[in-house]
This record gives C-alpha cells, structure tokens and sequence, in this order.
C-alpha cells in the first residue's frame, strides 16, 4: 500500500520539460462534441481512466525506470549489506535476487502504460487527420486548429477547434462504361447504388459502391474484373456546394511482353467441373486410377473413390454450364468446411483449351481429407450442491465419411467418481457415488426427411445438417440414483450469415428414478420442515413413526427415514392425522414437490429455435442476438393414448409403459445486445423470459424442463437453484418453477494488458404459473407480482486468454424479495456475497 500511494502522483515519471495529457476537446463551430468515430481520428488519447482513476498509469509509476543501476546502489548502500548477503546465499542466488527484481518492475511497466506525453507533432498530425476526416465526409472548405493549454502541475489539455462550413452534395451523376456488357450489367442495378444524387458527399459511399459493383460483376461472369478497374472524377469548381460525378468503369487491361492494351469485358461460363477428393501435395503427379460422373461434376481419385458421387457433388456450389460467380467458389469453400471431412479447400479456375471464345473455364476443385478417425479426452474436477468431490473422465471416437455419404459419427463415453454425505449407501468410503455414461451421434449434411424432398424448401445454400442422437447414463449411490435416457432427431440450417434455424422433431427423454427411499436424505431442507410440522403435532401423530431418543434425552424426537416419513405423509393424504391448516397446506405442498421428483418422466417434444446474432466475427463488439424457441411435448402421445384406448391411472392421466407422460407447452425468448463505446468499453444487456404450461396429461413440468434463477449466468447475487419462487425464499435444496424473468446489465473495461473488469445488475426471479402448486408466495398471479422481482449487483474479473475467457464475478443481494423487513441492502456485505467462477461471458 505505501508503494502505492507512492505513484499516486501521476506526473512521477513526467519529466520537467513535459507535460501530461489529461484532456482532449474537440470544438465543432465552439460547441464540444462527444462523437466516439471523431475521437478516434486523434493520435493521442489520455491515459485509460477506470471510473476517473489512471489505474494503469499509476502501476506503470510504480516501476522502478532503473532496476539494475538501483538494485546495485542499494546493495552498496550499506558497507557490509553486499558481504552479509553472499554469507547467507551464493553469487548465483545474489543474481537471481536481481534479476527477480529487474523482472518485477519489467512486469510493472508492461502491464502499466506509460504517460501519455503532450507532443506538438502529433496534435498538429491529429488536426489533419480530423480535416481529412471532414473532408472525407463532405465538407471540403474545413478549417482546423487547435490549442494546447499547458498548467503549472504538469499537466495539459488540447482543444482542437473545427470550423466546417457549408458540406456539398452531389448533384449529378454523369457514366462513363467503355465495355458494353459492363454497362448493360450496371444498368440491372442502377437502383442499389449506394452513391445517389442530393446525398451529402461521402468517400465511404464511393468506396462502398466500388466494392457493389465489383461483387455484382463479378457475380455476373466477368471472371477478370477487378476493383482497380473502378474510379470516380468529381468536379466541385464554381459548383455552389455541389458535386457533379463521373463514374468511370474502363476496360480490362492486358500486358503482353512491352505493350499494353485494353478489351472489353465477355461473360464468362462455366465448361467443366472437376472434382479431387483425395488430392494431396504427394499425389500431384501421380495418374487418376478411379473417376466417374454425377450431374455435370467430373470427380476423378487418386486411389479408390471413397465418397458417393452425389455427396460431394453436393456441396460443390460451381455448376457447369452456369455463368461464373464468386459466390458459388465462397459457398463451396463454406460448406466444405462445415463438412468437417476435408481440410481448407482449392479452387482453381483455368481457360478451357478447347474454347475459342475466350469465355469458358474449367473449375478444378481440390479437396484433402482429413483422418479417418479422430479421439479426443477429457478430465474434469468439480463439486456440486450433493457431490463434495468428484473427478470426471471422458473421451470420444469421431469416425468420417462412416457411410461413404460425407456422414460423422461420434461415439462418446464419460464416467465420473465421487465423494458425498448424502450418498445411499457410503459403507464408509470416500468415493461413494459414481455416474457412467455414453452418446452416440450421426450427423448427415442434408435434411433427412421420409418421403419429402427438402430441397425446394431448404436448399443445400442454407448448409442443411441431420443429427441422430442416442445417449444413456446411469448413477448409483447419488440423489434418487437415476437411469436417464435421451434420444434426439434434429436438424439444423442457416438462411443467411445471421440467421440459424433448429428443429428438434423428436425429442425423447426418459428419466427413471431407482432410490427415491433416499429422498429425504438428499432434500434435508423438506425434511427438516415436515419434521418440524410432526413434532410440533406429536400428540396427533404415531408414536411408532419417530426414533428413539437416548437415555436421558428430553428433546424431541425425529422422524425415521423414509419409513417414518412415509407413513406420516400417508396419514397426511387420508386425512388420518389433525394439523393446523396453514402446516397442513405446507405439508401437502412439500409431498406434492416430493411426489414430482421422485416420480419417473417420460418426455417427447418437438421444439424449433429461432437465433438471429449480427455478430460478424469475435473481435465485433457491438451487436444484437435474438433467440426465441417454442416447445411442445406430449401431443403425439395423448392422441395416441386416445386411439389406443389407454386405460387411465388413478390421477385420471394416461401411462404409457408404466409411466405418465407429461404434456406441455414452452416458450422462451432471449434478447441480448452489446454496445461498444471504444477503448474496450462495452455496455452489455440482457432480457430473457420463459412460460411453461401444463396441460392434458399434466399438472406440472418435468424437474428436467423447468426454469431455475441463480448462479454464474444469471443473477449472480444468489447461488444456483437458490432464488425463488417468488418471495418464498428459496427454502427448497433445488428451487425451480415453470415461469422465468431475468434483465441483466453489465458494464465491462479493461484493467490493464489481459485483465478485464465488470460492474454489473442483475434482476429476476421465478414463479409458478398454471400448475399444481398452491403457495401463493411462489405464484404469479397479478402484475403486482412483479414486486418480487430480486436485484443483485456487484463486480467481477476477466481475464482473456484469446481462445476463452477465466471470470470471477462476485455478486450482493440488493433487493431480496424474501426478506421480511428491509429488503434493501439486507445482506449488502462480503460475508454474504455470492463468488461465480465461470468460463466466457454470461451473455
């Protein structure tokens, strides 16, 4: 601390000749602008402020500039220092003293930034950029200047002082196309022209149109024409503020040994398409031994062909016969990719020799597969709210072009070992619990659907995939120890570069609980209350239900598990014992929630998921991402239960192999968006809802489909499953409920180098909706219900390691529905804040 408040001085390493940049101003006709894009026509900025403080600024200070000069004066400072250091270390340990020292303070200013010094040059460089800039978008007669105020302490600020004037507009717009099937194809598309009369003149628009009329032509068969070949002439003398264009689109050029010449562009068309499946760099001059036909592509091997002709014609987008696009190369390069079969793809284009035209080229696709086979493991720490200590493992066997169809399919297993209190059976050993499991996946590059061609509908532009999915696990000696089941037939497709499709056509899922004796070891929380309810009735209730106490103690007595609390939950349903109503509603309400999880599901829905993400790439930090998704499941079921004239179980409802099915619908919508305000600080925010019904063969929602609030990427003051419902307080181990309302935001900046920073709100809560539940503290019935909506707040560590981010997010109750008096800032204090580590931003 005292070094720290030492480089609190933020001029220490300031020389007395300079000064400090502490502000910039830039004065558009007097009046200070505030405009990000302007701002960052400057070639000097101020020292990065974190809420007003130069953090940064102050750890570079705190750098020692001479490490070794200083480390040596202080070994010699003192007369027998340097003596008395070699008698307790050796000349080697003395010298890694040092150079941990010199280290140190290189790490200081790495991390640090150094001051950012006043420089005449560069704000004289800095006001002409921002001329240009001006200039740029129209207004030609800019006048720029600027001030540097320089104070007694060191520090100085830079006006920069910019006079406009009147912008000019383009008035007309004059062309001037040599080749006569350029001009033709401009004509087409006249009307997208991003550069159009009475616009204020702006050189990005120009550049835009460059590149428009570029793409259209040379998606419309002009194989040779480049952007070069484009450039506008604008007159603005004696124009009154006007612009009058000539769009100059010449004709290619052509060099042949010492001289140069000029023809007019021809369409060009596409003669043939060949196909190497299996090329390789060692293969180039070796003699094709397989080859054959398919729709118009030529596909020739090296060795044996070992993919159906018409899945790799499939996604090879250059057709024959066809006039040549861009496009279609960039969409064989894409889809290629996302096959996962081959490695990044070469496409050539070359002039048919047999053409005398000069308008035909072959196209020569080149493709190099990857491996046969791929394995992948994996390892894993971790504890949950029933496992102390657990330790994962994993792998999978990824196996390619497994039907010669351009197929995947993934095998994978994991198995996990673990400690717990709460196990079944512990036998008094440390690794009492364990889970295995296995997945098998098959993924087809189309949409695979019986009987119906999908091609009219989705077309292989839209990279269509099928995935079957199958998957198993079991747990012993965990919770309930459950058998779970899933089976998935899915499919997935992109419209355009911002939109994703999916449709989950069956989704099964089977969950079959094997110790449900075990509940009330594993929900403590349940027990404890209807234990409470049971003593505080014991005169009412079966003597023989209770343990026996030790000798000699007058305490009350517990209920005995599960055989005690069956039976007292039995007398409870038949009405057999008298309890107080308000403990009789709680009673029924903790047997409901029991009866629900320990109950086995069985789950068939079909659900479809809408994403639109204008993200373009990782480094894009401003950008909105909608998803919506509709779920149903049980309708097929309940129409064939009527059909099938199932007999009905004693709730009324249908079973199907023993087991009720349950029928819902769902529906959840989530909106984020990001907004980049420069110098890596972005505002980040999110609104998600959710609504889950029963109906028909159901009166609640499956544990495995309901919603859940807490935890590392939602509402970050309270952990996992522990909010909610409602202002009930969270008094069940697992808390969830069939409604959701969630808004977070998040203010995030950089600290220094890797280190990034966040100060966040988070508001939410869950409730029960058209169910079976009847605590009216964990329904929503009215909008004034809306008054349980909790706060959290707090901050959190990023750190970014390119590939991931590690976060640390530490989160307060701010408003805590539940509490019964002073629900603000109750508990607003580091004994009670909640620490999220995650992986990635929560949103």
């Amino acid at each position: 601390m005292v070094l720290f408040i030492s480089s609190c001085n933020p001029v220490k390493r300031v020389k007395d000749n300079q000064h400090l940049l502490t502000k910039n101003n830039i004065l558009v006709n007097d009046e200070r602008i505030s405009t990000r894009q302007i701002y960052n026509q400057l070639y000097q900025e101020p020292n990065v402020k974190l809420l007003s403080f130069p953090l940064r600024l102050h750890i570079y200070n705190l750098a020692d500039p001479t490490p070794d000069t200083s480390f040596t004066h202080w070994l010699d400072k003192k007369e027998k220092r340097r003596a008395r250091l070699k008698s307790i270390y050796s000349d080697k340990q003395v010298k890694r003293i040092r150079r941990a020292y010199i280290s140190f303070n290189e790490f200081l200013e790495e991390t640090g930034e150094a001051p950012t010094i006043v420089s005449e040059e560069k704000t004289k460089k800095s006001a002409n950029r921002l001329k240009a800039w001006y200039w740029n978008h129209g207004w030609f007669n800019v006048e720029t200047d600027y001030e540097i105020t320089k104070n007694d302490n060191q520090r100085a600020q830079v006006d920069y002082i910019i006079k406009p004037h009147q912008p000019y507009f383009v008035d007309s717009i004059t062309k001037r196309i040599k080749s006569p099937v350029a001009d033709s194809l401009y004509r087409e598309k006249e009307s997208e022209a991003t550069v159009k009369e009475g616009n204020q003149f702006n050189t990005d628009d120009f550049e835009a149109e460059r590149e428009r009329i570029t793409s259209q032509f040379r998606n419309s068969g002009l194989f040779h024409f480049e952007k070069e070949y484009i450039s506008f002439d604008a007159d603005t003398i004696n124009t009154n503020h006007k612009a009058n264009i000539d769009l100059v689109i010449a004709n290619r050029e052509i060099t042949k040994l010492d001289s140069t010449y000029t023809v007019p562009y021809k369409i060009h068309y596409i003669s043939k398409v060949n196909i190497f499946p299996d090329y390789a760099y060692e293969n180039k001059s070796k003699p094709v031994t397989d080859s054959t036909s398919y729709k118009g592509y030529d596909i020739y091997s090296f060795e044996k062909l070992k993919y159906k002709p018409k899945a790799i014609s499939d996604a090879v987008f250059i057709k024959k016969g066809e006039v040549y696009k861009d496009i279609d190369r960039s969409l064989t390069f894409k889809r290629m990719n996302e096959l996962g079969q081959f490695k990044y793809p070469n496409i050539q284009y070359v002039p048919d020799p047999e053409d005398s035209t000069g308008t035909q080229l072959i196209s020569n696709v080149f493709l190099t597969p990857k491996p046969k086979f791929g394995v992948t493991y994996n390892f894993d720490v971790s504890r949950s709210n029933i496992q102390d200590f657990g330790i994962g493992f994993g792998g999978s066997l990824l196996i390619r072009n497994i039907f010669k169809g351009a197929e995947n399919l993934e095998i994978s297993g994991r198995g996990s070992i673990g400690s717990s209190k709460d196990a079944a059976e512990s036998e008094d050993r440390f690794f009492n619990i364990s889970e295995i499991g296995g997945d098998l996946s098959l993924t087809f590059p189309k949409i695979a659907f019986p009987f119906i061609n999908t091609e009219n509908i989705i077309p292989k532009s839209m990279s269509p995939f099928t995935t079957l999915s199958i998957g198993a696990s079991t747990q012993q000696n965990i919770g309930l120890d459950k058998q779970n089941v899933t089976s998935k037939y899915s499919y997935r497709w992109y419209p355009n570069t911002e939109l994703t499709h999916k449709l989950n056509l069956l989704d099964l899922q089977y969950v079959r609980n094997l110790n449900t004796s075990n509940y009330f070891n594993v929900y403590r929380n349940s027990f404890s209350r209807l234990n409470e309810i049971a003593q505080e009735n014991i005169s009412n209730v079966n003597p023989n239900y209770f343990e026996e106490l030790p000798e000699g103690d007058t305490g009350a007595p517990d209920l005995i598990i599960p055989s005690g609390v069956n039976r007292f939950i039995n007398d409870i349903n038949s009405n057999d014992v008298s309890l107080p109503s308000d403990e009789l509603r709680e009673a029924k309400n903790i047997i409901e929630r029991k009866e629900r999880l320990t109950e086995d599901n069985l789950i068939l829905a079909t659900s479809f998921n809408y994403i639109k993400n204008t993200r373009e790439n990782i480094y894009d930090n401003e950008f909105t991402q909608f998803r919506f998704k509709i779920e149903a499941s049980g309708n097929t079921l309940a129409l064939a239960a009527n059909l099938l004239n199932l007999k009905s179980n004693k709730s009324d409802n249908f079973d199907l192999f023993g087991v009720q099915f349950s029928q819902y619908l769902k529906g959840e919508i989530d909106f984020i968006k990001h907004w980049d305000l420069g110098n890596k600080n972005i505002i980040a925010a999110r609104a998600l809802g959710g609504l889950a019904v029963p109906y028909g063969n159901s009166n609640s929602i499956p544990f495995a489909r309901s919603f859940f609030a807490g935890g590392a990427n939602d509402n970050r003051g309270w952990q996992a499953y522990d909010l909610g419902p409602g202002s009930t307080g969270g008094v069940n181990e697992f808390n969830e409920a069939n409604m959701k309302i969630t808004f977070n935001l998040e203010y995030r900046f950089n600290l220094f180098g890797a280190l990034n920073s966040a100060l966040f709100v988070d508001v939410g809560n869950i409730w029960n909706v058209l169910d079976n539940v009847e605590d009216e503290a964990a329904q929503f019935n009215t909008i004034k219900d809306l008054e349980e909506l909790s706060v959290s707040s707090g901050l959190g560590l990023r750190y970014d390691l390119d590939f991931f981010v590690i976060r640390f997010d530490v989160g307060f109750k701010t408003y805590n529905p539940a509490a019964n008096q002073e629900k603000w800032f109750r508990d607003y204090n580091f004994s009670n804040a909640v620490y999220n580590v995650g992986i990635n931003y929560p949103f």
